[in-house]
């Protein structure tokens, strides 16, 4: 494989200082949203957020992700519906209590009305392996992982450009597959409801773990 200069820019220790500052209070402020305004969002700001999710790195640069955007209303309500079925299971006979009782504070159930008024559903698939032009088996590495980098920056992508969005996964997830037609060699991993918040939106009243909580240093 041919390689290519890379000369990323240097800046200054007090610039870079002042630059992470900003990205922390502009990443701090983002909060996941189940209130969306049913306001259209253009198909070019969610293609903005897929490519920019796109340029994640990815074991072996396979990029073995594909994201599936929905707007058409009878697809998202089929997602609603099905997603809803698989939530009242949970809830009601699946879900262990320890995991029942972590959520009560949220206020969150079975219903997920913002699967519809949400103007888009994107749903990122894990691509297990790949296909080449011959639809020979590509192997793919670290799958997960390079799935979840993408899945982070799609949302910060989403938040930069004044948007809003939840990582939902319903459980199980096969439905995605079915309603979304999509190839054996994908599985669903995160569906995001896309949107502008509600202009009555809330969210709860969450504090993040401090730096010491989070982090260990080792000089």
């Amino acid at each position: 494989m041919d390689h290519i200069p890379y000369r990323p820019e240097r800046v200054p220790l007090l610039e870079c200082e002042r630059r992470g500052e900003a990205a922390l209070a502009r990443n701090d402020g983002r909060r996941s949203v189940r209130f969306f305004s049913d306001t259209p969002v253009p198909r070019p700001l969610v293609e903005l957020a897929i490519r920019s999710a796109s340029t994640a790195p990815s074991g072996a640069h396979r990029q073995p992700w594909t994201f599936v955007a929905v707007s058409n209303a009878e697809v998202k309500r089929r997602i609603r519906e099905a997603a809803e079925a698989e939530e009242r299971s949970f809830y009601e006979e699946r879900a262990p209590e320890d995991w029942l009782e972590a959520l009560q504070p949220f206020g969150t159930t079975w219903q997920k009305p913002f699967l519809e008024v949400a103007p888009w559903i994107v749903v990122l698939f894990a691509q297990k392996y790949g296909l080449d032009a011959d639809g020979n088996k590509v192997k793919h590495y670290y799958v997960s992982e390079s799935c979840g980098i993408a899945a982070g920056l799609f949302v910060s992508t989403l938040h930069e450009m004044g948007l809003s969005t939840l990582t939902h996964t319903p459980s199980p997830m096969g439905f995605l597959t079915e309603v979304l037609g999509r190839p054996a060699h994908e599985r669903p991993y995160i569906l995001f409801p896309v949107g502008f918040a509600a202009d009555d939106a809330t969210v709860p009243a969450l504090g993040r773990k401090p730096l010491e909580a989070v982090s260990e240093f080792i000089e």
